[in-house]
């Protein structure tokens, strides 16, 4: 399975990419609706970068890691799903510049649900409206941040 969230910003490929690696983005990048530990906030974008979380998915807790295992200063990461609510999770943060003011921000993920196909045809349509939610509020938030809004 596959989900793509493309957003334009109005500030520089630079500036956007900067905002992810400040030390408290992924804490910003957080919703208010969902119950979330950050048990071990990511040091950096760097290859082999852990994150550890816990959030509530319905009455039960799941415990998340990722770790980082690409990086392009400026321009991409990409983290992997170690532990956690998919059965496979690659998901790309890519900073593409559109000009010196200019850049879109992709959030590409292709990821597995559990159980195979029961997951997909029990889950998806919930997995799809929960990953549009959180990427339409993660983008706004780098939106505003990197437009000074």
């Amino acid at each position: 399975m596959r989900f793509v969230k493309e957003t334009p910003i109005g500030a520089s490929a630079e500036t956007v990419f900067a905002f992810h690696e400040a030390k408290d983005a992924f804490a910003r990048l957080q919703p208010p609706w969902q119950t979330t530990e950050i048990l071990l906030p990511p040091a950096s974008l760097a290859v082999g970068t852990l994150v550890v979380l816990r959030t509530k998915i319905g009455p039960f807790w799941q415990t998340i890691e990722a770790e980082h295992v690409a990086y392009e200063p400026g321009r991409m990461f990409a983290d992997k799903m170690n532990r956690g609510p998919f059965a496979r999770w690659f998901h790309r943060h890519i900073v593409t510049a559109r000009g010196a003011h200019e850049s879109t921000l992709t959030d590409d993920i292709d990821y597995d649900l559990p159980l195979g196909a029961l997951g997909r045809i029990f889950g998806g349509a919930f997995a799809r409206r929960e990953l549009e939610r959180l990427f339409v509020y993660r983008h706004e938030v780098t939106r505003r941040a990197c437009e000074g809004r």
